[in-house]
């Protein structure tokens, strides 16, 4: 019997000894960290891995996550340097590279990073006015970047980028920019259309110009190609008259030439002036000189045609 107890108190020892080795086994995982107490006091911080923790006297004071993390904060209310109050809403992208100073530095790190954020808004919107706000985003980012990243690096935190998400004036002051923002759009609608209007104008003046002016070097270019086409017609009419001329006084060359090689007798020369002086007395002329030969051999003709009957 004493046996059997030694036995089952051996068994009970070894399944104790099992459990409080596999409760006191560790495994951490990728982007993490555990801080670890040793009796109260920090001891060390567990990287990536497997890792073995003292019972009863190693503690996991903190589990904290390495990767970058967001914050979104609620929008807080800022006095602008022309006394106008606005509200902003910022958006804060950090992450933690110091899992021990995270976990002992500050007891409330999220509370006192929204806290610095609002001091720090105040500061820096209370330097600028409306206006300037509204359109200097990227300054007040990189400031607020600037102040926050080196209060937070003793908690072991770094401020990776900062960005106001939103900026909202008071509602009086949205009316009041929305009609200011109209009436300049209207403003340049009017100067865009003054300035279209112009432009037409001075298209269509250009136009009737050029017209003009094209119609004057057609009048122009038609003067001087009717001026050509006239005379032409002109110096081909000369040369057709030219022509004429020349034809006619070579046909009477050819004539006498051929007159003249044909040897003709007087009685022959006679009858062809005879009939010359018929072609003339057929015309309107009221007085004609008959030549003495031609009288002559018209009596001869008409004795000729006397004795015929």
């Amino acid at each position: 019997m004493g046996d059997v107890m030694s036995a089952v108190g051996v068994v009970l020892l070894l399944v104790v000894i099992v459990l409080l080795v596999t409760a006191n086994i560790r495994i951490v995982p990728q982007a993490k960290a555990y801080v670890i107490e040793r009796l109260g006091a920090y001891s060390e911080t567990w990287p990536v891995g497997l890792h073995f923790k003292i019972p009863l006297i190693d503690k996991v004071a903190k589990k904290v996550s390495l990767k970058e993390q967001v914050v979104d904060f609620p929008p807080q209310p800022v006095i602008t340097k022309d006394n106008v109050t606005i509200e902003i809403d910022t958006v804060i992208y950090y992450q933690i590279t110091d899992p021990k100073l995270y976990c002992y530095g500050v007891e409330y790190p999220m509370a006192a990073i929204e806290n610095l954020t609002a001091t720090t808004l105040r500061n820096i919107i209370g330097e600028l006015e409306l206006d300037e706000s509204l359109t200097s985003r990227e300054y007040i980012n990189a400031k607020m970047r600037e102040v926050l990243d080196e209060a937070t690096d003793a908690w072991g935190i770094k401020i990776k980028r900062v960005e106001v998400k939103n900026i909202m004036p008071p509602r009086d002051i949205q009316t009041a920019m929305e009609k200011q923002m109209r009436a300049e759009r209207e403003r340049r609608e009017s100067i865009l259309r003054a300035e279209g209007e112009k432009k037409a104008a001075i298209l269509i003046a250009e136009g009737n110009k050029q017209a003009v002016i094209l119609e004057a070097e057609a009048n122009k270019e038609a003067q001087i190609l009717s001026a050509e086409a006239k005379r032409e017609a002109q110096i081909r009419e000369a040369e057709g008259e030219a022509q004429a001329i020349m034809l006619v006084q070579k046909a009477t060359a050819d004539g006498l030439r051929m007159l003249v090689e044909a040897n003709p007798t007087e009685p022959v020369i006679a009858v062809k002036g005879l009939e010359a002086f018929v072609k003339a007395a057929d015309g309107q002329a009221t007085k004609i000189i008959v030549p003495s030969n031609i009288q002559g051999l018209a009596g001869l003709i008409t004795s000729i045609s006397e004795l015929a009957k």
